[in-house]
Protein backbone atom coordinates (compact mmCIF):
# COMPACT_ATOMS: atom_id res chain seq x y z
CA UNK A 1 0.00 0.00 0.00
CA UNK A 2 1.19 3.63 -1.24
CA UNK A 3 2.03 6.35 1.12
CA UNK A 4 -1.35 8.05 -0.22
CA UNK A 5 -2.96 5.33 -0.43
CA UNK A 6 -2.50 4.76 3.74
CA UNK A 7 -3.35 8.25 4.21
CA UNK A 8 -5.51 9.64 6.92
CA UNK A 9 -6.65 12.77 8.81
CA UNK A 10 -6.53 12.51 12.61
CA UNK A 11 -9.00 14.25 14.93
CA UNK A 12 -6.35 14.76 17.35
CA UNK A 13 -2.44 15.32 17.10
CA UNK A 14 -0.72 12.17 18.34
CA UNK A 15 2.68 14.01 16.73
CA UNK A 16 4.02 14.71 20.04
CA UNK A 17 3.31 11.36 21.60
CA UNK A 18 5.40 9.36 19.15
CA UNK A 19 8.19 11.97 19.21
CA UNK A 20 8.54 11.24 23.01
CA UNK A 21 7.74 7.43 22.83
CA UNK A 22 10.56 7.09 19.77
CA UNK A 23 12.81 8.96 22.11
CA UNK A 24 12.57 6.96 25.06
CA UNK A 25 13.42 4.27 23.07
CA UNK A 26 16.66 5.96 21.69
CA UNK A 27 17.46 6.50 25.40
CA UNK A 28 17.42 3.12 26.38
CA UNK A 29 18.84 1.71 23.37
CA UNK A 30 22.23 3.94 24.36
CA UNK A 31 22.63 1.13 26.58
CA UNK A 32 20.04 -2.30 25.78
CA UNK A 33 20.78 -4.32 22.11
CA UNK A 34 17.96 -6.51 20.94
CA UNK A 35 15.15 -6.16 23.55
CA UNK A 36 13.22 -3.64 21.34
CA UNK A 37 9.63 -6.01 21.82
CA UNK A 38 10.30 -5.30 25.63
CA UNK A 39 10.88 -1.49 26.04
CA UNK A 40 7.92 -0.94 23.33
CA UNK A 41 5.59 -2.83 25.79
CA UNK A 42 6.69 -1.07 28.85
CA UNK A 43 6.05 2.15 27.05
CA UNK A 44 2.43 0.82 26.08
CA UNK A 45 1.47 -0.01 29.69
CA UNK A 46 2.43 3.22 30.96
CA UNK A 47 0.49 5.09 28.74
CA UNK A 48 -2.03 2.51 29.69
CA UNK A 49 -1.64 2.67 32.96
CA UNK A 50 -1.08 -0.75 33.64
CA UNK A 51 1.65 -2.90 35.79
CA UNK A 52 4.25 -5.33 33.97
CA UNK A 53 5.42 -8.76 34.79
CA UNK A 54 8.69 -9.62 33.38
CA UNK A 55 10.21 -13.10 33.50
CA UNK A 56 13.58 -14.21 32.22
CA UNK A 57 16.58 -15.96 33.00
CA UNK A 58 19.06 -14.12 35.51
CA UNK A 59 21.44 -11.84 33.30
CA UNK A 60 19.31 -11.06 30.42
CA UNK A 61 18.77 -7.34 30.81
CA UNK A 62 15.40 -7.43 33.09
CA UNK A 63 16.72 -5.22 36.13
CA UNK A 64 18.72 -2.36 34.27
CA UNK A 65 16.16 -2.27 30.94
CA UNK A 66 13.40 -1.61 33.95
CA UNK A 67 15.65 0.99 36.24
CA UNK A 68 16.44 2.92 32.31
CA UNK A 69 13.10 2.74 31.45
CA UNK A 70 12.41 4.26 34.70
CA UNK A 71 15.19 6.87 33.96
CA UNK A 72 13.76 8.41 31.07
CA UNK A 73 10.62 9.76 32.85
CA UNK A 74 10.57 12.78 34.88
CA UNK A 75 9.17 10.86 38.07
CA UNK A 76 10.50 9.23 40.90
CA UNK A 77 11.49 5.51 41.52
CA UNK A 78 12.11 3.21 44.14
CA UNK A 79 13.44 -0.27 43.56
CA UNK A 80 12.56 -3.30 46.43
CA UNK A 81 14.53 -6.41 46.37
CA UNK A 82 11.48 -9.13 47.67
CA UNK A 83 13.06 -11.90 49.58
CA UNK A 84 11.53 -14.94 52.01
CA UNK A 85 11.36 -12.96 55.32
CA UNK A 86 10.08 -9.31 53.50
CA UNK A 87 7.01 -7.93 55.86
CA UNK A 88 4.10 -6.36 54.31
CA UNK A 89 5.11 -3.20 56.29
CA UNK A 90 8.34 -3.26 54.85
CA UNK A 91 6.39 -2.63 51.65
CA UNK A 92 3.76 -0.46 52.53
CA UNK A 93 4.84 1.34 55.79
CA UNK A 94 3.69 1.57 59.33
CA UNK A 95 2.18 3.46 61.92
CA UNK A 96 4.93 4.75 64.68
CA UNK A 97 3.81 6.42 67.86
CA UNK A 98 5.34 9.98 67.74
CA UNK A 99 6.03 11.30 70.99
CA UNK A 100 6.17 14.76 71.00
CA UNK A 101 2.22 15.22 70.23
CA UNK A 102 1.19 11.64 71.34
CA UNK A 103 0.05 10.12 68.12
CA UNK A 104 0.84 7.39 65.78
CA UNK A 105 1.95 8.82 62.14
CA UNK A 106 2.26 7.29 59.09
CA UNK A 107 5.76 6.02 58.09
CA UNK A 108 5.39 5.77 54.20
CA UNK A 109 7.18 3.00 52.99
CA UNK A 110 8.83 2.81 49.83
CA UNK A 111 6.11 1.32 47.35
CA UNK A 112 4.85 5.42 47.68
CA UNK A 113 6.39 6.45 44.35
CA UNK A 114 5.87 6.74 41.08
CA UNK A 115 7.65 4.02 39.14
CA UNK A 116 8.05 0.91 41.48
CA UNK A 117 10.86 -1.96 40.36
CA UNK A 118 10.38 -5.10 42.53
CA UNK A 119 12.92 -7.33 41.68
CA UNK A 120 12.49 -11.65 42.08
CA UNK A 121 8.65 -10.98 42.85
CA UNK A 122 7.93 -14.78 43.65
CA UNK A 123 10.53 -14.86 46.44
CA UNK A 124 7.96 -13.07 49.33
CA UNK A 125 5.72 -15.50 50.79
CA UNK A 126 1.79 -15.12 50.02
CA UNK A 127 1.28 -12.53 53.10
CA UNK A 128 3.51 -9.41 51.81
CA UNK A 129 2.66 -10.70 47.47
CA UNK A 130 -1.33 -9.73 48.78
CA UNK A 131 -0.34 -6.51 50.62
CA UNK A 132 0.38 -5.73 46.51
CA UNK A 133 -3.32 -6.16 45.76
CA UNK A 134 -4.64 -3.29 46.71
CA UNK A 135 -1.91 -1.33 45.43
CA UNK A 136 -1.87 -2.24 42.07
CA UNK A 137 -5.91 -2.89 41.74
CA UNK A 138 -6.81 0.25 43.71
CA UNK A 139 -3.62 2.58 43.34
CA UNK A 140 -4.16 3.11 47.43
CA UNK A 141 -2.61 1.89 50.84
CA UNK A 142 -3.84 0.97 53.50
CA UNK A 143 -3.02 0.90 57.07
CA UNK A 144 -4.57 0.33 60.46
CA UNK A 145 -7.79 1.71 59.10
CA UNK A 146 -5.68 5.06 57.31
CA UNK A 147 -6.21 4.83 53.81
CA UNK A 148 -3.79 7.05 51.31
CA UNK A 149 -3.98 7.15 47.60
CA UNK A 150 -0.96 6.87 45.82
CA UNK A 151 -0.03 10.07 43.42
CA UNK A 152 -0.56 8.97 39.54
CA UNK A 153 1.31 8.23 37.83
CA UNK A 154 1.94 4.47 39.27
CA UNK A 155 3.01 1.75 37.99
CA UNK A 156 4.64 -1.52 38.99
CA UNK A 157 7.86 -3.58 36.99
CA UNK A 158 8.49 -6.80 38.67
CA UNK A 159 10.84 -9.33 37.78
CA UNK A 160 10.78 -13.22 38.36
CA UNK A 161 13.00 -15.70 37.67
CA UNK A 162 11.32 -18.82 35.46
CA UNK A 163 14.16 -21.48 36.24
CA UNK A 164 15.35 -21.39 39.94
CA UNK A 165 12.25 -22.56 42.19
CA UNK A 166 13.99 -23.34 45.41
CA UNK A 167 12.70 -20.29 47.53
CA UNK A 168 10.60 -19.14 45.54
CA UNK A 169 6.53 -18.87 45.79
CA UNK A 170 4.23 -18.79 42.52
CA UNK A 171 2.00 -15.67 41.91
CA UNK A 172 -1.84 -16.97 42.70
CA UNK A 173 -3.99 -16.47 39.21
CA UNK A 174 -5.76 -13.48 40.93
CA UNK A 175 -2.40 -11.10 41.43
CA UNK A 176 -1.23 -12.04 38.10
CA UNK A 177 -4.42 -10.51 36.07
CA UNK A 178 -3.49 -7.54 38.01
CA UNK A 179 -0.60 -7.17 35.82
CA UNK A 180 -1.44 -5.99 32.54
CA UNK A 181 1.75 -7.56 30.34
CA UNK A 182 3.97 -10.47 31.13
CA UNK A 183 6.90 -10.06 29.04
CA UNK A 184 9.16 -13.05 28.44
CA UNK A 185 12.64 -11.60 27.79
CA UNK A 186 14.70 -14.24 25.64
CA UNK A 187 18.77 -14.95 25.22
CA UNK A 188 19.99 -12.53 22.80
CA UNK A 189 20.81 -13.45 18.96
CA UNK A 190 24.86 -14.08 17.96
CA UNK A 191 24.76 -10.29 16.35
CA UNK A 192 23.13 -8.56 19.05
CA UNK A 193 25.35 -10.56 21.72
CA UNK A 194 28.45 -9.10 20.23
CA UNK A 195 26.78 -5.90 20.01
CA UNK A 196 26.27 -5.79 23.56
CA UNK A 197 30.10 -6.59 23.95
CA UNK A 198 31.30 -4.06 21.69
CA UNK A 199 29.37 -1.34 23.62
CA UNK A 200 30.34 -2.37 26.76
CA UNK A 201 33.86 -2.27 26.05
CA UNK A 202 33.60 1.18 24.57
CA UNK A 203 31.50 2.39 27.27
CA UNK A 204 34.80 1.68 29.30
CA UNK A 205 33.80 3.29 33.57
CA UNK A 206 30.68 5.00 32.46
CA UNK A 207 27.76 4.10 34.20
CA UNK A 208 24.92 2.94 32.13
CA UNK A 209 22.13 5.18 33.81
CA UNK A 210 24.75 8.16 33.58
CA UNK A 211 24.04 8.43 29.97
CA UNK A 212 20.15 8.44 29.93
CA UNK A 213 18.33 11.40 29.60
CA UNK A 214 15.08 12.44 30.89
CA UNK A 215 12.25 12.18 27.79
CA UNK A 216 8.94 12.05 29.72
CA UNK A 217 7.40 14.03 32.92
CA UNK A 218 4.10 13.62 34.49
CA UNK A 219 2.77 16.49 32.99
CA UNK A 220 2.93 14.86 29.38
CA UNK A 221 2.05 11.81 30.36
CA UNK A 222 -1.37 12.81 32.01
CA UNK A 223 -1.94 14.64 28.30
CA UNK A 224 -0.79 11.63 26.36
CA UNK A 225 -3.40 9.29 28.39
CA UNK A 226 -6.40 11.92 27.38
CA UNK A 227 -5.47 11.04 24.06
CA UNK A 228 -5.62 7.27 24.54
CA UNK A 229 -9.09 7.48 26.06
CA UNK A 230 -10.43 9.85 22.86
CA UNK A 231 -8.84 6.70 20.20
CA UNK A 232 -11.99 5.60 18.46
CA UNK A 233 -12.88 1.83 18.40
CA UNK A 234 -15.83 0.55 16.15
CA UNK A 235 -18.69 -2.09 17.82
CA UNK A 236 -17.23 -4.47 15.33
CA UNK A 237 -13.45 -4.46 17.07
CA UNK A 238 -14.64 -4.72 20.31
CA UNK A 239 -16.87 -8.04 19.67
CA UNK A 240 -13.99 -9.34 17.81
CA UNK A 241 -11.99 -8.65 21.65
CA UNK A 242 -15.27 -9.93 23.23
CA UNK A 243 -14.94 -13.04 20.68
CA UNK A 244 -11.38 -14.00 21.45
CA UNK A 245 -11.34 -13.55 25.17
CA UNK A 246 -14.80 -15.60 25.44
CA UNK A 247 -12.75 -18.26 23.53
CA UNK A 248 -10.21 -18.75 25.93
CA UNK A 249 -13.01 -20.05 28.33
CA UNK A 250 -14.14 -23.12 26.47
CA UNK A 251 -11.22 -23.94 24.64
CA UNK A 252 -10.39 -27.82 25.07
CA UNK A 253 -7.08 -27.49 25.54
CA UNK A 254 -7.22 -24.14 28.34
CA UNK A 255 -8.14 -25.62 31.86
CA UNK A 256 -8.95 -21.73 33.15
CA UNK A 257 -9.56 -18.81 30.29
CA UNK A 258 -9.30 -14.96 30.72
CA UNK A 259 -11.30 -12.49 32.28
CA UNK A 260 -13.05 -9.44 31.04
CA UNK A 261 -10.54 -7.41 33.01
CA UNK A 262 -8.46 -8.91 29.55
CA UNK A 263 -11.25 -7.78 27.67
CA UNK A 264 -10.49 -4.32 29.01
CA UNK A 265 -6.79 -4.87 28.70
CA UNK A 266 -6.45 -5.87 24.79
CA UNK A 267 -8.94 -2.70 24.39
CA UNK A 268 -6.44 -0.28 26.19
CA UNK A 269 -3.40 -1.74 25.14
CA UNK A 270 -5.12 -1.62 21.27
CA UNK A 271 -5.36 1.81 21.83
CA UNK A 272 -1.94 2.62 22.94
CA UNK A 273 -0.37 0.50 20.47
CA UNK A 274 -2.96 2.33 17.23
CA UNK A 275 -1.97 6.02 18.90
CA UNK A 276 2.03 5.22 19.00
CA UNK A 277 1.59 4.53 15.50
CA UNK A 278 -0.12 8.13 14.76
CA UNK A 279 -3.69 6.84 14.24
CA UNK A 280 -6.80 7.78 16.08
CA UNK A 281 -8.42 4.80 15.40
CA UNK A 282 -7.65 0.83 16.21
CA UNK A 283 -7.41 -1.92 13.80
CA UNK A 284 -7.20 -5.57 13.85
CA UNK A 285 -3.80 -5.85 13.99
CA UNK A 286 -3.92 -3.14 16.89
CA UNK A 287 -5.79 -6.27 19.29
CA UNK A 288 -3.73 -9.11 17.40
CA UNK A 289 -0.61 -7.03 18.44
CA UNK A 290 -1.87 -7.28 22.07
CA UNK A 291 -3.38 -10.66 22.60
CA UNK A 292 -0.28 -13.01 23.36
CA UNK A 293 1.56 -10.20 26.29
CA UNK A 294 -2.40 -9.61 28.03
CA UNK A 295 -3.27 -13.43 27.60
CA UNK A 296 -0.17 -15.63 28.49
CA UNK A 297 -0.32 -15.17 31.95
CA UNK A 298 -4.27 -15.27 32.29
CA UNK A 299 -4.71 -18.93 30.82
CA UNK A 300 -3.91 -21.91 32.13
CA UNK A 301 -3.34 -25.20 29.63
CA UNK A 302 -4.42 -27.99 30.92
CA UNK A 303 -2.00 -30.90 32.39
CA UNK A 304 -2.22 -32.48 29.36
CA UNK A 305 -1.24 -30.06 27.04
CA UNK A 306 1.64 -28.50 29.02
CA UNK A 307 3.09 -32.43 29.26
CA UNK A 308 2.74 -32.30 25.28
CA UNK A 309 4.48 -29.08 25.85
CA UNK A 310 2.09 -26.67 24.00
CA UNK A 311 2.83 -22.93 25.29
CA UNK A 312 0.18 -20.63 25.74
CA UNK A 313 1.03 -18.04 22.90
CA UNK A 314 0.68 -21.48 20.49
CA UNK A 315 -2.97 -21.59 21.91
CA UNK A 316 -3.55 -17.91 21.60
CA UNK A 317 -2.37 -18.33 18.05
CA UNK A 318 -4.80 -21.26 17.27
CA UNK A 319 -7.72 -18.89 18.67
CA UNK A 320 -6.98 -16.08 16.26
CA UNK A 321 -6.77 -18.47 13.57
CA UNK A 322 -10.30 -19.54 14.71
CA UNK A 323 -12.13 -16.09 14.84
CA UNK A 324 -13.15 -14.34 11.45
CA UNK A 325 -11.08 -11.28 11.39
CA UNK A 326 -13.49 -7.76 11.04
CA UNK A 327 -13.33 -6.17 7.55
Amino acid sequence: MTPEENSFDNRIDLSVLQEKVGNIKKEIAKIIIGQEEMVELLIAALLANGHVLIEGVPGVAKTITAKLFAKTLDTEFNRIQFTPDLMPSDVLGTAVFNQKNNEFELKKGPVFSNIILIDEINRAPAKTQSALFEIMEERQVTIDGQTVFLEDPFMVLATQNPIDHEGTYALPEAQLDRFLFKINVVYPSFDNEVDILKTHHLRKAEKPLDLIGKVLDSKDLSIFKCLIHEIRIEENILKYIAELVTKTRNHPYLYLGASPRASLAIMNTSKVFAAVEGRDFVIPEDVKKALIPVLRHRIVLTPEREMEGFTAAQVIDLIVKSVEVPR
